[in-house]
């Protein structure tokens, strides 16, 4: 039967699901508890629910997705590890889901905003919840309680609700449908005549309680629901309403939608598109019944899927199909708090459609054809027709006219372009595809671009695989974008740039590809110790001015000035301030900028955060520099040393370890060696044993080791002291640190011909054999170590060098990965050749580094 239904299988795990139904999520830290991802249940009840066919089922979903053991506590570990945004692009990612409309009417702990969920879906739409509404407004503190009549509080309601409306064309989160939870408060027996006269009565007696209100007289329930439906109709907005299962604060018997019966009756809503949420559980054959014969009822069938057990998810959705039109039964997940309900239920929707519509199939209900068009109508087409979805623009579009006023809307348009999808090669170099905006959110968000398997073997000085890289022009990868590290280019604002996964077939990582790297060596350091590293960054650069003498065009220093310097500084300020702020838009934070000692050079320290996105941003902190440096009319390099008679440039990088947001990197009172821990001492042993091969990934280019000098800061011998700016391994002990503990350690054999994923991959993998070997430093050295130099090893003094000792490093080919490490071996030997042969090329390289 698989093969036979291969096309339909493909056609559910391919389509770009439009999630029409979810909650906000909430930060790690977050009260509310991760058991609540897999249960309804509260208090004494969701003890139990690790008991659940759907709760063991779930567990063993996100385990595989997670890529560790299949128990709660091991999932939570690697949960607190990773943090928010690496976990919910696995998530998102996995679920593939082109836009979310939120019912951000409940609250939780901690809760993002609607816009944080940007960085998951190109489209977000809001749901706004009616009985919320009414609730903010009757608990105004501005108000007495005593003041309202039904009069005053309708109309302030009304008036709200337009206004909220009118904001179509000016807010960038759209409202795309109202909801009611009419079904937890009074049940769904709506009366759509009740008088004023029992309205008023109600509101008279929720006055009489203590504040905050919480709206549950019927009545009252009953006269906002028939507002709300009034203004949905005159507005072109669906209402989405709750039925069936939930929480245990519902009467399940006041679920059924049946009860809708003399609202679905009323002529005044019979234009009124209402969507019954949940699949109605367990009245699906009800909600089907509806669907069937009211042309204004439509079906949603998220928390059926994947709150059920297989079955039960099976059953609910066939019996939904038994007389529902096709075109009326929509998707969601009803996500909430936790990424990982939002994958859940795409992927379980996707399977348990797969086999409905297969078997509908081999019914005689269907044909292949019919059945994959069912797909495309229940995951996408049938909620971008009924909200007005315009994922392709990433935008939403209305058409709509509020009593009192007319409003029309064409769609809040993102105004984006283009779309940068970045990697940075094995040479470090930054490359980028562009994507036009409306094919990227269409169809290269989920499914990538096509790129030649060459690109990992490419040189600083030719597009083309070096030889020995085991790489050419034939084969072919796809580059995915990794949706949570998009953001509007600061410089350029109708542009967008995103980074790039490798893969070599759908959710499989190439083996070359960088940023999986340095993910698979963090998790061996995860796994192993319960450690992950952090890093913060320090990005040197030289600006340049261009000078044309003779017709001769020249790159010469922005000034000469020294280190700290003032007038440096108030020079560059309009371009720095402009940075600054720039990065400060993209999320990136800056500790520290001044003037270094270089002729036109500057330093920006980022701050440490969790190396993974540590690296990306690095590689986004570059392109901004460049960026805003070129529109100055200036070139921005970061080349370890373009000038042989000036000081060099680095990318000094801070690390430490931490296990539960604690510094275990730091010593105590208790384990104390320099100021270390016996974790922190081992890791940097790791670090110092290998440090030969680990400057073929972190000096990797022959620039790199014309700056690598002794008495420059920069570490040219082996060795290791605390707060020594000339050993390449400095133990810090900055502000706020007891002055006989350390909090990070610095390399300074780092720069920016380093891909910076590769050189923290490689740094990792050495404190791992650290840490297995229980490896032991030697002792600090206090003082220059060029005094020390008839005593003290030096460092690889060229890139050669450093190539041999990584040729021969076993640790660092197996943790990084075989193929990887002789392909970069292979570019560092193409390098080699090409600049001894051509010394004058290194003139290039400040455009391209």
């Amino acid at each position: 039967m698989e093969a036979r239904y291969a096309a339909l299988r493909r056609a559910t795990e391919e389509v770009a699901a439009v999630d029409a139904h979810a909650h906000n999520l909430v930060e790690l830290g977050s009260a509310f508890p991760f058991l609540r991802c897999f249960s309804e249940a509260e208090g004494d009840a969701l003890a139990l629910a690790p008991h659940s066919l759907s709760f063991k089922r779930s567990l063993r979903d996100i385990a595989a997705l997670y890529n560790c053991e299949a128990s709660l506590e091991k999932v939570e570990e690697f949960r607190t590890a990773e943090g928010l945004k690496s976990i919910s692009s696995k998530c998102f990612q996995a679920a593939n889901i082109s836009a979310i409309l939120i019912d951000d009417g409940i609250t939780f702990d901690k809760m993002l905003d609607l816009e944080s969920h940007r960085a998951f879906a190109p489209v977000i739409g809001r749901v706004l919840r009616i009985e919320r509404l009414a609730e903010t407004i009757i608990n105004d503190e501005s108000f007495s309680g005593s003041s309202w009549t039904l009069d005053s509080f309708t109309e302030s309601y009304v008036a709200k609700l337009k206004n909220i409306l009118n904001l179509l064309l000016t807010v960038s989160t759209q409202i795309v449908a109202l909801k009611s939870i009419a079904a937890y408060r009074s049940g769904l027996q709506i009366n759509p005549n009740v008088s004023k006269t029992d309205a008023e009565d109600g509101l008279r007696k929720e006055l009489t309680g203590p504040r905050p209100f919480r709206i549950t007289n019927k009545n009252l329930i009953d006269y906002l629901f028939t507002c709300s439906l009034e203004i949905a109709v005159s507005v072109n907005l669906p209402v989405q309403i709750h039925t069936g299962f939930g929480d245990k604060d519902l009467d399940l018997r006041k679920c059924n939608p049946l009860h809708l019966r003399a609202v679905l009756e009323d002529e005044r809503f019979s234009k009124c598109q209402i969507v019954l949420l949940h699949a109605s559980y367990p009245f699906s054959k009800e909600a089907s019944y509806l669907a069937s014969v009211y042309s204004q009822v439509y079906l949603d069938f998220g928390l059926v899927i994947p709150k059920l057990s297989v079955h039960g998810m099976t059953s609910s959705l066939k019996e939904l199909l038994e007389l529902a039109p096709i075109k009326k039964v929509m998707f969601s997940t009803d996500g909430y708090a936790f990424p990982e309900t939002y994958y859940l239920g795409a992927k379980r929707a996707r399977d348990v459609v797969y086999h409905v519509l297969a078997a509908a199939c081999e019914e005689g209900d269907l044909s292949i054809q019919e059945a994959i068009e069912a797909v495309e109508d229940i995951f996408r087409r049938n909620a971008l027709h009924l909200y007005k979805l315009n994922v392709t623009n990433g935008s939403i579009n209305h058409e709509t006219t509020i009593a009192g006023g007319s409003v029309s809307s064409s769609s809040v348009e993102e105004d984006v372009l283009f779309v940068r999808i970045i990697w940075s090669d094995a040479s470090g170099q930054n490359r980028c595809r562009v994507v036009p905006a409306g094919r990227f959110y269409e169809v290269t968000r989920n499914k990538g671009v096509g790129l030649t398997f060459a690109v990992m073997g490419m040189t600083s000085f030719c597009d083309g695989p070096a030889d020995g890289t085991n790489l050419t022009g034939v084969g072919e990868i796809r580059l995915v974008p990794d949706m949570p590290t998009l953001l509007r280019l600061p410089w350029s604002s109708r542009e967008e740039m995103v980074m790039a996964d490798m893969q070599i077939r759908p959710g499989e990582a190439w083996e070359y590809c960088p940023r999986n790297a340095l993910r698979k060596v963090t998790k061996v350091l995860l796994d192993e110790f319960n450690v992950t590293m952090k890093a913060g960054f320090e990005n040197e650069f030289f600006l340049r001015r261009k000078l044309v003498s003779d017709g001769v065009e020249q790159w010469v220093p922005y000034d000469n000035t020294n280190y700290c310097s003032t007038s440096a500084f108030d020079g560059a300020s309009s371009i720095l301030q402009e940075v600054y702020s720039s990065l400060k838009t993209s999320d990136i934070v800056v500790e520290q900028l001044h003037a270094e000692s270089g002729k036109g050079q500057f330093e920006i320290a980022l701050k440490y955060i969790l190396c993974t996105l540590a690296a990306d941003k690095l590689i986004y902190a570059r392109e901004t520099i460049k960026s805003i440096a070129r529109k100055h009319g200036l070139l921005a390099t970061f080349l370890p040393k373009p000038d042989l008679n000036d000081i060099g440039s680095g990318s000094h990088v801070h690390l430490s370890l931490w296990e539960n947001d604690q510094n275990v990197f730091m010593g105590s009172s208790k384990d104390n060696f320099y100021g270390m821990s016996k974790t922190g001492a081992q890791f940097l042993a790791g670090v110092y044993h290998h440090l030969s091969s680990i400057l073929a990934f972190t000096a990797p280019h022959p620039n790199s080791y014309d700056r690598i000098q002794p008495n420059t800061w920069s570490g040219a011998y082996l060795c290791w002291g605390k707060e020594n700016r000339e050993a390449p391994l400095r133990t810090a002990c900055p502000p706020g640190v007891p002055l006989d503990l350390v909090s990070n350690f610095e390399i300074k054999s780092f720069d920016a011909c380093a891909n910076p994923h590769l050189g923290l991959a490689a740094i990792v993998a050495a404190g791992i054999d650290g840490l297995r070997r229980g490896l032991k430093l030697p002792e600090p050295v206090e003082s220059n170590p060029a005094d020390y130099a008839s005593k003290l090893k030096r460092l690889p003094q060229n890139l050669q060098e450093s190539v041999e000792s990584l040729s021969g490093d076993k640790v660092l080919h197996e943790l990084i990965g075989d193929k990887l490490v002789t392909a970069a071996i292979a570019i560092r030997k193409a390098e080699i050749d090409h600049y001894a042969k051509n010394p004058g090329a290194f003139n290039d390289l400040i455009c391209r580094y």
